[in-house]
């Protein structure tokens, strides 16, 4: 198959993927902004460290730290901006559900991915870690420098492939035809 076939074959997927892209990016602003702020105010306000700690894990050794309270902040208010976003422009159509409908499938992604994001925030941020960022380069002098700004913008970039895919194949393609046939049983008993 010739790359002209291909790209007719998938030219919709590619213009979606292309938009989704779009909003990711300025998504990926808006997390970044609440993040950065959430940083700010815990370091300035409350006097605390983005790698302090927020809660022991009891039991263990391990702790959840002030930055997966920050990421899960500026998951959660680029997540509904995004949200908003794709429904209306990247995966618009006239076969929607009710908001909440899909933005409860949309979430629900999102935070599957951000169990990774977790994950992926622990091994570059754990001095134990093989993936830690060196702390010769990232040793928190300057913003730019900031070695948990670093990890949650390599977190987004690496969940963003999981978002895309999933949320094309379940939120935006499942439920709606699954609205499509609900409300298509309704017109026909009514």
């Amino acid at each position: 198959m010739s790359f002209q076939q291909l790209y007719r074959q998938h030219k919709h997927s590619i213009r979606q993927l292309i938009q989704f892209g779009l909003i990711g990016g300025m998504g990926v602003f808006v997390n970044m902004a609440v993040f950065v702020s959430a940083n700010i105010v815990g370091r300035d306000v409350f006097g605390v460290r983005d790698n302090g700690i927020l809660l022991p894990i009891p039991g263990t050794d391990f702790n959840i730290r002030n930055y997966y309270l920050y990421q899960i902040l500026g998951f959660l208010v680029a997540n509904f901006f995004n949200f908003v976003l794709n429904r209306y422009w990247t995966f618009k159509s006239d076969n929607r559900a009710a908001i909440w409908r899909e933005y409860i499938p949309f979430l629900l992604v999102g935070l599957a991915a951000q169990l990774v994001g977790f994950l992926l925030m622990t091994l570059l941020m754990n001095p134990n870690s093989p993936l830690v960022l060196p702390s010769d380069i990232f040793d928190n002098s300057t913003g730019f420098r900031t070695k948990s700004y670093w990890a949650n913008l390599i977190v987004i970039v690496c969940v963003t492939p999981i978002n895309f895919v999933l949320n094309k194949l379940w939120t935006f393609r499942f439920v709606r035809n699954r609205h499509g046939r609900l409300s298509e049983e309704t017109t026909d008993a009514g």
